[in-house]
């Protein structure tokens, strides 16, 4: 089974560690095209651009891309709660066209109700998803070119219609992602693919059954992922060192303040990720391979694979098990771990070819020695 491995773009900014250090890097737009190339030509499926007040705009960010990539996919933040459904269609189609159909849709309601109201958006959460549901069944319908009219509790359009569809039919994919009832609904109704944070196998068993449960009722079926970072060395001593080596300039006043600050969100999700290490150093292992360490500080993927290549694309191959076929991954700093993984994973990866030669001498230099090597003679 090929798997998809989608890789992901940092508009927040990048690192070394977590936490204050002097190897900080800014998401400047020739850094984050660095990253998109280097990606492609490693190979990866796709990009996650994501959303947030600390991020810079996705749109904007995919735009920029167009020129500079051919091949891989963007994922792309559509932000159920700050436009409205006209809008985002006709950006969505445009972007799409621009992309020769490479654009996919994460739907993003929104779980942090302060960034919100900064946006002037005062839903709570389940409001949010009831909006979201408004929204996503008005725009699917003018992606396919239907003229819509609409009045709901939240979204009310009339004569709505898209000119120019998109080169995707009937609609650029839309991926989603969320853990409460509510979300698992939302899922369940309208989009085509559900991703969920790197819990443990045996909690993602139980999300993805409720979804295809639910979606079951509307006669859907839904593909599933998993949103996860990753530490990949050559063996696992290596690996697990640098999991250590990642937070260790936190101190615990850092790691409370960021639990405290979760703590006031109504994402079932990120209450999910924190209660996997409840803020503790000397809990982050949660499942085999699967660390915890990133959440102590980061909101949202809070969790990692580490290990060498071959047992990390094993604990990979766990979740396909159970029905996800596609991955998003990230590790910091991303350039340069992006490389890696493909170095060290992708050789034991479906569907992936290895981006290293294996067993040949090399020097790396005009000499190589592979030049004074003798030629096979060939057969007469």
């Amino acid at each position: 089974m090929s798997l998809e491995i989608f890789w992901f773009l940092p508009t927040s900014g990048d690192t070394r560690y977590l936490g204050k250090s002097d190897f900080g890097r800014k998401p400047t737009n020739a850094y984050l095209r660095q990253i998109a190339v280097t990606a492609e030509n490693l190979g990866y499926d796709g990009l996650l651009i994501p959303t947030g007040s600390s991020c810079l705009d996705p749109w904007v960010t995919a735009s920029s891309l167009v020129p500079v990539t051919s091949r891989i996919k963007l994922l792309v933040a559509l932000r159920t709660s700050l436009s409205g459904p006209t809008a985002s269609a006709r950006q969505a189609a445009a972007l799409d066209e621009a992309l020769g159909g490479r654009l996919l849709l994460n739907v993003v309601p929104g779980g942090d109700a302060k960034e919100l109201a900064a946006d002037g958006v005062f839903y709570d959460h389940d409001t949010r998803y009831e909006a979201a549901d408004e929204f996503l069944g008005v725009w699917r319908r003018l992606l396919q070119g239907e003229t819509v009219d609409f009045a709901g509790d939240h979204i009310k359009v009339e004569g709505a219609r898209n000119f120019h569809p998109a080169v995707q039919q009937p609609y650029p994919p839309l991926y989603f992602g969320g853990s409460s009832p509510a979300a698992h609904e939302l899922a369940a109704r309208h989009v085509d693919a559900y991703l969920t944070w790197g819990e443990p196998p045996a909690a993602v068993a139980e999300k993805i059954a409720d979804v295809r449960r639910r979606a079951e009722k509307y006669g859907r079926t839904v593909r599933f992922g998993v949103r996860l970072h990753v530490i990949v060395r050559e063996t696992a001593a290596e690996a697990w060192a640098d999991a250590d080596r990642l937070i260790s300039k936190l101190t615990d006043e850092d790691i409370r303040l960021a639990q405290e600050n979760y703590s006031r969100m109504d994402s079932e999700g990120q209450r999910r990720m924190a209660a996997l290490h409840s803020g503790r150093r000397d809990r982050l292992e949660v499942s085999p391979n699967l660390w915890a360490g990133v959440g102590l500080v980061r909101g949202g993927a809070g969790t990692a694979l580490v290990g060498d290549g071959q047992t990390v694309v094993e604990r990979l191959k766990e979740y396909a098990d159970l029905g996800v076929d596609t991955f998003v991954l990230s590790g910091y700093p991303h350039l340069e771990e992006a490389i890696r993984f493909a170095e060290l994973a992708f050789p034991y990866l479906p569907g992936k070819q290895p981006v290293t030669v294996r067993d040949q001498a090399l020097t790396g230099g005009a000499f190589d020695i592979r030049a004074s090597e003798p030629k096979q003679r060939a057969s007469a």
